[in-house]
């Protein structure tokens, strides 16, 4: 496992296997600030008091750790999901530096909880958050429960192309309950017509730095 820092002081990780990154360059924090949290948790949260959030690509953890601290700040309850098939080694995560870009220092401590919490079991981490991490390979993933709000945050479609075709899409359309959401950094024409031949409604959204546009789609 590679670290670096991004463009923003956040660490970020290069995948050897894929040969990408998992997060931006341009920041790790504030990609996922603005593309899932609030592109998606902030919007669905406005009408909704209770969310399940279904994320593709737990990776670092960081989606996860930003969605339990803006449960506790809008007083929500999120149940929390997290699909991922090569989990990094927790005991090396503990050495991302996010509670510190976050200015919340105090918080390290809750993100490593999460990186060191069983896997495949419900854990509750607080009144408001509540995660599921699941080893698994999304191809294989039958999901049991409906989703308010996905986060699709898996490797680019050039590093895994299997994870981004219509079959995932139906599986991911399937899972949601009506007028719930996908976010994704993606913004690239196949992608999209792809969301819309499985039904979903698809709206552009001006992207995080380093990218000019990015996706919301609706079920």
């Amino acid at each position: 496992m590679a670290i670096f820092v991004t463009q923003d002081g956040s660490h970020s990780v290069f995948s050897e296997q894929y040969g990408v990154t998992y997060h931006s360059k341009h920041g790790a924090v504030t990609e996922s600030l603005h593309v899932f949290i609030d592109a998606g948790l902030r919007f669905k949260a406005a009408t909704q008091p209770e969310l399940a959030v279904l994320e593709v690509g737990f990776g670092t953890g960081l989606n996860a750790f930003l969605t339990w601290i803006e449960a506790e700040r809008r007083n929500l309850r999120v149940r929390y999901v997290g699909i991922e098939a090569y989990p990094l080694p927790a005991e090396d995560a503990d050495g991302f530096n996010f509670s510190e870009q976050l200015q919340m220092p105090h918080r390290h401590p809750d993100f490593c909880r999460m990186h060191h919490c069983a896997w495949n079991r419900n854990v509750k981490l607080s009144e408001h958050f509540s995660l599921h991490k699941k080893q698994i390979r999304l191809e294989a993933y039958r999901p049991t429960q409906s989703f308010d709000l996905i986060y699709f945050d898996a490797f680019a479609p050039q590093a895994q192309p299997e994870l981004w075709t219509e079959r995932i899409f139906a599986l991911l359309y399937k899972a949601l309950r009506p007028d719930g959401a996908l976010v994704t950094y993606c913004a690239k024409g196949d992608f999209k017509r792809a969301l819309k031949q499985v039904g979903f409604e698809v709206e552009r959204l001006p992207g995080p730095p380093g990218k000019r546009e990015m996706t919301r789609a609706w079920k």
